[in-house]
């Protein structure tokens, strides 16, 4: 028999048995047919799953054993690293360039803005000229109408006259 279908027979053993007077989550089982039942299950076990269990346990021990190797040498290695360039002069050389670069970069980006601003604010003073020239437009366009509107001349007979404009 499966082991699985061996351990859903126990666990149906405990659910069937009586429960204990008085209680809910206690109940009374067999005590020499439980462990029959479970030396059974434990027989079928494959031998397998024990060994894979310690190949596993095992795998993790010597997988902590690398990590713990790779730190240590990644630290060795990282304070190597740290001696040598605190006493190398190109690397001050090379922070000193980088400095002067960025300086150099924000210099720029600042005057690239600049110029930026100075595009969107004309082209916005041009949009903001065309507007108010069709404002101006539009508001005599509507003073003409109401005019005409006032005096008369928008009814039905105005096909035979011309327009006032």
């Amino acid at each position: 028999m499966d082991p699985l279908d061996r351990i859903d027979e126990l666990i149906a053993m405990v659910e069937q048995a009586r429960s204990v007077p008085m209680s809910r989550n206690n109940c009374m089982v067999d005590r020499g047919e439980m462990i029959a039942a479970l030396d059974e299950l434990r027989a079928e076990l494959p031998a397998d799953l024990r060994r894979a269990a310690a190949l596993l346990e095992e795998r993790d021990k010597i997988m902590e054993a690398g990590k713990r190797e790779a730190d240590r040498i990644i630290s060795e290695g990282e304070a190597e690293h740290a001696r040598l360039v605190s006493v190398n002069e190109i690397t001050v050389s090379a922070e000193h360039e980088g400095a002067r670069i960025v300086a150099e970069a924000r210099a720029e980006a600042q005057r690239l803005r600049e110029e930026v601003d100075d595009y969107v604010d004309t082209a916005l003073a041009n949009f903001e000229q065309f507007l108010t020239r069709a404002l101006a437009s539009i508001e005599r366009g509507r003073d003409k109408m109401h005019a005409l509107r006032e005096i008369g001349t928008f009814g039905g007979d105005e096909a035979e006259r011309p327009l006032p404009f």
